[in-house]
């Protein structure tokens, strides 16, 4: 049976490409980002309503190297390619790329997404990129959180068990 699974990126300029022509097809374009470690289910709440905001979704994952600088050296638990093969190959995602600054304003600011997505434990103001999203015409949403499922969590369960 053939895997059909989203593309992944390790640079933006064919994800460059790529938006470009979903541009010039009148499609509208959402990001969302993060470390993706264990993937949970409050994670799929985030991914199926940035999902709904656009008609592709492109997911910015943390490498390696950045999740080890924002987590800690006991994290990631699942290497880059894992954690970006396991987005892919979700119904939602349309592109997975991989960047690696501690934040994803590079990535913002080259690509412009139509609509940025982050979950509730952010506001507006502090979400890294809003700025440059709504001063091109874009908005900023922010998913509700799903009470007692983060990844933290999991891996301190997981260490205590």
């Amino acid at each position: 049976m053939q895997q059909i699974t989203a593309p992944i990126f390790e640079e933006t300029h064919a994800l460059e490409a790529m938006v470009r022509d979903w541009k010039a097809q009148g499609l509208r374009w959402v990001l969302t980002n993060g470390c993706f470690d264990l993937l949970h289910p409050g994670h799929l709440r985030v991914l199926s309503e940035a999902a709904a905001q656009g008609d592709r979704l492109v997911v910015a994952v943390n490498n390696d190297a950045s999740v080890r600088r924002l987590k800690g050296p006991s994290r990631p638990v699942q290497d880059e390619k894992s954690r970006a093969m396991v987005l892919a190959a979700l119904i939602w995602v349309d592109a997975v790329v991989l960047f690696g600054q501690d934040d994803p304003g590079d990535l913002i600011r080259r690509l412009v997404p139509d609509v940025l997505v982050k979950g509730g434990d952010y506001t507006v103001d502090t979400v890294v990129g809003a700025d440059t999203v709504q001063a091109a015409g874009g908005r900023v949403h922010l998913v509700d959180l799903l009470p007692g499922h983060s990844t933290t969590a999991l891996t301190t369960l997981l260490r205590n068990s």
